[in-house]
């Protein structure tokens, strides 16, 4: 493994060209900062994840230009394999996280993932974000076992930029806000010519349970084809 990971993995990222690297974040320093501390951490023996290659997958996977919808998540998945750089999205070889199923049960009639024991069903949300739903954590990394580690290593800011970003473009997006956290940002969206679509977080432990229920992908694509925009097809393999 090279001995700067992260910093390599940025490296990687910038060469791509991406509209992303616009933001302030990547402009200022910013960036390379987090990806230090970030590789500091890998160097005193922490498993960092996901994989270096995964880390910047959701801006890699929807461009700026081509955002459609936004579903913001916390951070990545703590436990080895399971996460592949998308908010909720899951690649692990065990049944879906409880967060995720009650999201999926949200879903259209007929585009949800099949029975528990198929193994066709899948937590990737890869085919979402390659229709232009950006699926982005508030932070981008995290340490096995330990949930939350890096919400305070400078991502956020990746984030609110993100988020501000698409909100100054002129193409309508509609904006999934799932949880305090997520609804938070909803200060940096001009709802009056974007979409913002707001409920409690999906976790079981919120005991307010209102996210069940709540048909935030009905409402997101009434919201994009009013606009004469294309739904997203929410269909799961």
């Amino acid at each position: 493994m090279p001995d700067t990971p992260v910093a390599d993995a940025l490296a990687r990222f910038r060469s791509s060209g991406s509209p992303w690297l616009a933001l302030p974040f990547f402009a200022d320093g910013s960036a390379e900062a987090v990806s230090a501390r970030v590789d500091a951490r890998i160097k005193a023996g922490a498993t960092v994840l996901p994989a270096p290659a995964a880390i910047f997958n959701a801006l890699a996977l929807t461009p700026l230009d081509r955002v459609k919808a936004v579903i913001l998540g916390q951070d990545p998945y703590p436990t080895p394999g399971d996460a592949n750089g998308l908010a909720f999205s899951y690649v692990g070889p065990r049944r879906l996280p409880a967060s995720l199923k009650v999201i999926l049960a949200e879903l259209p009639p007929g585009t949800g993932p099949s029975t528990e024991s198929s193994r066709s069903r899948s937590g990737d949300l890869t085919p979402w974000a390659r229709q232009g739903v950006l699926l982005l954590n508030a932070a981008l990394t995290v340490e096995a076992g330990k949930a939350g580690a890096h919400l305070r290593y400078g991502w956020s800011a990746l984030t609110d930029q993100a988020v501000a970003a698409i909100s100054a473009r002129p193409q309508p997006a509609v904006f999934l806000l799932w949880g305090a956290q997520a609804r938070a940002r909803a200060a940096l969206i001009d709802g009056e010519r974007h979409g913002v679509i707001a409920s409690g977080h999906p976790s079981p432990l919120n005991r307010a349970r209102d996210f069940p229920g709540s048909r935030p992908f009905d409402a997101a694509n009434a919201w994009l084809e009013a606009r004469g925009l294309a739904p997203i097809d929410w269909r799961l393999p």
